[in-house]
């Protein structure tokens, strides 16, 4: 066997994934960068759209607010007093908690129903005899009773201020508009550090990404909670269904197909909980990223079919269903990036092709100016401004490459079509520092086995570090920066994963 010629094979093979993963993480950051370029001018277009005005003699319809929750021991009695607490006339608001519970949290939420019924709330305790299609499951046997034409949802850790109804409800003025969405804020956001990096990434979706998409008229998606939605479009779109993960983004795809409208209200923070241990993180991550791609699965051959829809609402679906898959494409140039170090030192005839793996640089560029332009419209902006951002942005992007093996296996998962159970993210009802998660009942006991490849992964990017200075005759240390934050990043996953138990 002529071993130079297998190497160079090896080579050439490494160098093709590497450069196709680099090329669809170009694509996407391009396609960021365009939707904080419609979030720029969506600015300075005032909204057009109709909406009731209830001062002015305007009828207040009946609205159902269905809670959908599973052993929420910590923040039940917080959710029915922020739900109840609504600003809306109560002859024309049901309450619908639709309990799937199996602890000691179901006596407690019974024993809240009863004493605001008495207090004259239209409040039901809805449990079922099995929990199938699990929070889909939950909001079907809602949606088939509930007695109001539009239906507001809340999860268990979210808190809708009081004029929530208020702001939502009148744009269903106009016919076609089938949901209306809020933005989610963070009542823990300076909890930890981990808190502070979920909410700048989730920030970046509801600023650039939903705002980004609805004001040129793409498909955008009910986010599972703090929106509203029109019944009749709940039915039309073929009520919610159990097969994916995340049925809030199914059932959105599905009605937007129908031709249904989306309204985001950006001005509008609902404020949640952010998980603040690394195996919540887990769980809620490996749930989002897995639904994601089972929906690709689900809708791509019919958004493409749908002769109805633009060309650029079809690429915009596609990017959108495939934010998740993202993560097989960085995890791909991380492990590939390691060779590429050696190849270039070896073989002169690839030297050309290093200036092209700079797509890396650009792709992290576009990036940041995405997202710069989120944090100046929701932070601070100037430079003091902006050197605020950037350690964050690092910090984010940073622990986003720690999790990319996590979310690729649950991206493989959803892919290839394996089914499992909806794992709920533990409620902790904490937001200062002095407060405990320790006794936290829903905790997961076990380490995730992910633990053992994250670590093996931080030792092999310590190993690339090592090599940004040995290998060749002078060292490369181009990607240097890159292999650091790798190593950071996995080593964090596997630290506050460690922390994170009992």
């Amino acid at each position: 066997m002529d071993w130079n010629v297998l190497w160079l094979s090896l080579a050439w093979i490494a160098i093709v994934l590497y450069s196709l993963a680099l090329v669809i993480l170009l694509v996407y950051s391009i396609t960021q960068a365009i939707l904080a370029w419609n979030y720029n001018q969506s600015k300075k277009k005032p909204s057009q759209t109709p909406k009731w005005d209830f001062n002015q003699g305007d009828p207040y319809p009946l609205i159902s607010v269905q809670l959908p929750i599973f052993n929420e021991l910590y923040v039940i009695k917080r959710l029915l007093a922020s739900v109840t607490a609504l600003d809306y006339p109560q002859s024309k608001l049901e309450i619908q908690v639709l309990d799937d519970s199996t602890d000691e949290s179901v006596a407690l939420t019974a024993q809240l129903v009863k004493e605001y019924q008495k207090q004259g709330f239209d409040i039901e305790h809805i449990r079922r005899t099995e929990r199938s299609g699990f929070k889909a499951g939950a909001l079907k046997e809602g949606v088939a009773c509930a007695k109001g034409a539009y239906i507001a949802i809340f999860d268990a850790d979210f808190l809708p201020p009081k004029d929530w109804l208020l702001r939502t409800v009148p744009y269903f003025k106009e016919k076609n508009i089938g949901v209306v969405q809020s933005r989610w804020g963070h009542i823990n956001k300076n909890y930890s550090l981990l808190t502070k990096i979920q909410a700048f990434a989730l920030d970046a979706h509801f600023t650039l990404e939903q705002t980004g998409r609805n004001s040129q008229g793409h498909f955008i998606n009910f986010n599972g909670t703090a929106g509203i939605w029109r019944k009749e479009c709940i039915l039309d779109a073929g009520n919610w269904q159990g097969d994916t993960l995340t049925e809030d983004l199914d059932l959105s795809f599905r009605a937007q197909l129908k031709e249904w409208k989306f309204k985001y209200v950006e001005q509008l923070e609902t404020p949640a909980e952010l998980p603040i241990t690394m195996s919540a993180i887990r769980t809620q991550q490996f749930r989002w990223n897995k639904g994601g791609a089972e929906n690709f699965q689900k809708m791509i051959r019919r958004v493409w079919s749908n002769p109805k829809i633009s060309v650029a609402t079809k690429f915009h679906a596609s990017m959108h269903l495939l934010s998740s898959s993202m993560f097989l494409s960085v995890l791909t140039v991380a492990v590939l990036s390691v060779p590429m170090l050696y190849i270039k030192a070896q073989w002169n005839i690839f030297s050309w092709y290093f200036h092209f793996s700079s797509l890396f640089i650009i792709s992290t560029l576009f990036f940041l100016m995405s997202y710069w332009q989120m944090y100046r419209q929701h932070y601070q902006g100037g430079w003091l401004g902006f050197a605020s951002f950037l350690q964050q942005f690092i910090l984010f992007y940073t622990v986003a490459m720690g999790l990319s093996i996590h979310n690729s296996l649950a991206v493989l998962e959803g892919h290839r079509g394996k089914k499992s159970s909806f794992v709920r993210t533990p409620k902790f009802n904490l937001t200062s520092l002095n407060d405990s998660w320790k006794n936290n009942k829903y905790l997961a006991q076990n380490l995730s086995i992910n633990i053992l490849w994250e670590s093996i992964l931080a030792l092999y990017f310590l190993f690339g570090i090592y090599s940004a200075f040995t290998v060749g005759k002078e060292g490369d240390l181009g990607l240097l920066p890159f292999h650091c934050m790798f190593f950071i990043g996995f080593s964090y996953i596997v630290v506050q994963s460690i922390r994170g138990r009992h």
